[in-house]
């Protein structure tokens, strides 16, 4: 529970220390009401709580908790708007109130990076041509501009943190920014995106079913955003450019586009792995694609 703690406090301040301390009392009162049998916990994410549960006619279940209900109103809405592609966890009820929503848990659960890599690039390409044959809802409020401008300002506060503005400055920032404008002014093709679909969102659903995406950040942009953090990814292992014309065949993704999105990305990767110590050598391979 520390981890889980430490993250929802960094996240939403002092406050999720009150909140997760009336945890037990909540997930209990849940639990009575729907008829749930609650298990461990999962490795939870930065803005909610994850339990395995059971749902009362035996269905293995997840219960999502989280302090911030618009936030999981929203997850639960892009949940609903993705479920006839099949590639999402069926959404088995909600609280929106109690900031709560139980999910079927997808089995067997193995995340993507942790799969053989063989045929992941098939596969991925599997999973984004079903995410992107659903029709964007009709006056769809979020776009790939928003997600793009929101993380540019969240991700950018942390130029100022030592340990990335000494590999990172300013001008390398707008840099960046000025490619990803490039892009989003040249966007052709439009799609309903997942919007966050790293390798960890992305879960194995066993041969008949394949990757099921979880916590998208449903938004309307190019296909070739859903395939660039998989394409980062590459970084110390066959490298970016090698990934992306892998990639981009997989997923019938022009690769020209899925390699300059990939130099958009590249330093947000970068700035995670400054900020948590991870390995140079993909820490400047990475940092290249900036220049």
């Amino acid at each position: 529970m520390g981890d889980v703690s430490a993250r929802l406090v960094g996240r939403f301040g002092s406050e999720a220390e009150g909140w997760l301390a009336e945890i037990p009392i909540l997930a209990g009162r849940l639990a009575s009401r729907w008829g749930l049998v609650l298990g461990e916990l999962f490795e939870s994410g930065a803005s909610s709580l994850v339990m395995r549960c059971q749902w009362p006619d035996g269905t293995p279940a997840v219960l999502k908790l989280s302090p911030d209900r618009a936030l999981l109103a929203k997850q639960v809405e892009m949940l609903r708007v993705f479920a006839p592609s099949g590639r999402v966890p069926a959404v088995l009820s909600t609280d929106v109130e109690a900031g709560a929503m139980v999910l079927e848990e997808v089995l067997p659960g193995t995340e993507a990076e942790g799969m053989p890599p063989t045929f992941l690039p098939q596969r991925w390409g599997e999973l984004l041509a079903a995410l992107h044959a659903v029709a964007p809802p009709a006056l769809w409020p979020w776009d790939l501009r928003g997600r793009c401008d929101e993380a540019f300002g969240r991700i950018g506060r942390r130029l100022s943190e030592p340990a990335v503005g000494a590999r990172i400055d300013r001008a390398a920032w707008q840099r960046t920014i000025r490619r990803c404008e490039t892009l989003l002014d040249t966007q052709t093709t439009l799609v309903l995106l997942h919007g966050d679909l790293h390798l960890g969102n992305a879960l194995d659903g066993g041969p008949s079913r394949g990757l099921v995406a979880i916590d998208p950040k449903a938004c309307i942009g190019d296909p070739c955003f859903d395939a660039v953090d998989y394409v980062v990814d590459g970084a110390g292992h066959e490298g970016v450019e090698a990934r992306c014309q892998r990639v981009a065949t997989a997923c019938g993704l022009d690769g020209d586009r899925l390699y300059a999105w990939s130099r958009v990305i590249a330093p947000m990767a970068a700035i995670a792995h400054l900020t948590y110590g991870g390995p140079e050598p993909v820490i400047g391979e990475l940092l290249a694609l900036t220049r």
